[in-house]
């Protein structure tokens, strides 16, 4: 597999299981639903290698969403932005990290979003309880470069534009849309991440409702891939899921632990993927869609390749000039206002309660947002 665009760090991140958990996708599928998407990895590799006709990303969290979004729709309002304020950095990165922080718990703009999660320590984010993202920066870095963004930015709106819908969205509402021709991929918060002064995301999700959603999805027939749960050294992460949903257990070396090196371990995390009745049933049917590694037999175990100054660097960085801005916007022109000049990045506006799926207008609950 060739080389995926990662435009959002995000400690978690499944990229580096991308080839691993791609071939128990089955060919033919209409729409590919990531409903925890995060830095939506599995969705540009599964677009990369059109496993569907159309791709649908959501998470919880809007803002993270409204980025995914931008990058589908505006990326040069996303990558002009975050490079305003990247720059804005030089005198104080610090400083500047601390008052985006506080900007960001106020205004919820997207942009300042993905500047923390660029600067944050590991791209592991921490919110408080009471929803405050809360994480410090890393002082050894100054984060992704404009440049390297632009070219990340650039090469996940290739593969994502004109086929992606975006839903800042409960779970539950996007999987209601699913059918037995789509594929679901999940990655939901993992039992014990979610409570305690550890918390890692949004909002926690307690296994019985996971289940729940999960047995509707099997009544329905509904295919779907799960990672969840896995333990790291002797630490183990979640009980079993219920044998009575029937789910086919695949055990996928993730490599070194992030969150051991946070702690100064050095440690291995193998993750568990589930997959469901009826993808079994289809698989052994149809086959996959792509071969797997040799590494990962189908239905088996494998293991994964593992994959100073501010000034200075700021001003060595070689980040966009007027003319490249230029160059920039004719190979990526962006949607424009009645004034017919580019859209301003939005900062948290509701945009409307309606979904786009595979070309067709449909309702949706007011709480979801689209793009």
């Amino acid at each position: 597999m060739r080389r995926i665009p990662h435009p959002i760090p995000y400690q978690g991140s499944k990229r580096h299981l991308a080839a691993a958990i791609l071939p128990y996708v089955p060919a033919g599928r209409q729409r590919f639903f990531e409903p925890f998407s995060g830095s939506a990895a599995i969705t540009l590799a599964a677009a990369d290698q059109r496993l569907a006709q159309h791709y649908v990303i959501s998470d919880v969290l809007a803002p993270l969403a409204e980025v995914w979004g931008m990058i589908v729709n505006r990326p040069q309002a996303l990558v002009e932005g975050y490079e305003d304020v990247w720059l804005s950095q030089v005198d104080d990165p610090a400083g500047t990290y601390n008052r985006m922080r506080d900007e960001f718990n106020r205004d919820h703009d997207p942009v300042k979003l993905l500047y923390l999660l660029a600067r944050c320590v590991k791209a592991s984010v921490r919110f408080n309880r009471y929803g405050e993202f809360n994480q410090s920066a890393d002082h050894r870095r100054l984060g992704m470069r404009p440049s390297i963004l632009e070219r990340e930015v650039a090469g996940a709106h290739a593969l994502l534009a004109g086929r992606t819908s975006v839903l800042a969205c409960d779970f539950r509402d996007v999987l209601a849309k699913t059918t037995p021709r789509d594929i679901v991929y999940m990655d939901p918060p993992y039992q014990g991440t979610t409570n305690g002064k550890d918390q890692r995301y949004l909002a926690g999700l307690p296994v019985g409702e996971l289940t729940e959603a999960l047995r509707r999805l099997n009544d329905r027939r509904v295919p779907f891939l799960l990672s969840y749960d896995g333990f790291r050294g002797k630490q183990r992460y979640g009980e079993d899921l219920p044998a009575e949903l029937g789910l086919r257990r695949v055990l996928l070396n993730a490599g070194r632990s992030t969150q051991a090196t946070l702690n100064g371990k050095s440690e291995v995390t193998v993750e568990s993927l589930y997959l469901s009745p009826a993808l079994v049933d289809t698989l052994t049917v149809k086959g996959p869609a792509l071969q797997p590694p040799a590494s990962f037999p189908v239905f088996g175990r494998g293991s994964a390749a593992a994959p100073s100054r501010a000034a200075r660097v700021i001003a060595r960085s070689g980040d966009r000039t007027p003319a490249r801005r230029r160059r920039w916007a004719a190979g990526h022109p962006a949607r424009r206002g009645p004034n017919g000049r580019p859209d301003a990045p939005r900062s948290g506006r509701p945009l409307g309660n309606a979904l786009t799926l595979n070309g067709t207008r449909r309702g949706l609950d007011s709480a979801c947002r689209s793009w």
